[in-house]
């Protein structure tokens, strides 16, 4: 995530809580789900609430796998050269950190990714490959509770979400299946973070914590930026603000749509 989108641990809380008040949430039933695959476009950018959730995920016996489409080379003042690998370590530790078994990161460029085919194919393709139930993305909207998007995080979300189409069409993108043996598969939910919620995820003691741990394992990263809030402050005080919204302690919460079957 960039310096220039990141909320602060008061404005992420206060966002949580004032979001769509009327509307009530429901908990968030994954009964059948296997695999879930969370597509971001940064280095860290799992760990501003999903992860709480992922670690959750996790503990129910749930295959978590996080597609990366940059190594966040352009986020610290070093040079991108040294940065892709330093963040993409860091990530690696904090996937680890809360049980996420599979870790891509791609390599396209940090700060100027397109919507476009290219984005499409690419997320596509690990959607074959994982073949997940559920898909975890941004909403990619332009206004979220803290400001304007980054675009990356904009242009990820789009491409996410068409692509979960894409990887179900063996029309789309035909070389996947002809060229590279990627048979089509269709998820059963796409899970938004970003928007108006339906749904959350309770969150425990132990998944906060792996949660903290998380955001925790990219220290050098976070300490490019001093006005960064704590992460044993700002996780929690994250999830307080879902949970208020959710009528639970702590909370992530998603926009959730069910692409196959009925509730």
């Amino acid at each position: 995530m960039s310096e220039a989108s990141k909320p602060s641990s008061d404005q992420a809380a206060e966002t949580a809580e004032h979001a769509g008040e009327q509307r009530r949430l429901a908990p968030l039933d994954l009964t059948g789900v296997d695999r879930i695959l969370v597509v971001v476009a940064h280095p860290d950018d799992a760990e501003y609430g999903p992860s709480a959730a992922v670690a959750e995920w996790v503990a129910a016996g749930i295959e978590v796998g996080y597609l990366l489409l940059t190594s966040g080379e352009a986020g610290m003042q070093r040079a991108p050269e040294i940065v892709g690998p330093l963040r993409a370590a860091e990530q690696r530790a904090a996937a680890e950190a809360v049980g996420a078994s599979r870790l891509t990161i791609l390599d396209f460029p940090d700060g100027m990714l397109e919507y476009g085919l290219p984005l499409r194919r690419a997320i596509a393709r690990e959607i074959r490959q994982f073949r997940p139930d559920a898909v975890v993305t941004g909403s990619g909207e332009l206004f979220v509770g803290w400001g304007i998007d980054h675009a990356d995080h904009r242009a990820i979300g789009l491409a996410t979400i068409d692509a979960v189409r894409d990887a179900d069409n063996r029309w789309v993108f035909r070389e996947l299946a002809e060229d590279e043996g990627l048979e089509p598969w269709g998820a059963t939910f796409l899970l938004l973070t970003g928007t108006e919620p339906t749904h959350y995820v309770e969150i425990g003691t132990a998944a906060e914590e792996k949660a903290v741990a998380s955001l925790a394992a990219h220290r050098e990263y976070l300490a490019d930026l001093p006005w960064h809030p704590a992460p044993a402050d700002f996780v929690p005080g994250l999830l307080r603000g879902h949970g208020e919204r959710a009528g639970v302690p702590l909370a992530m919460t998603f926009a959730r749509h069910r692409l196959r079957g009925s509730d």
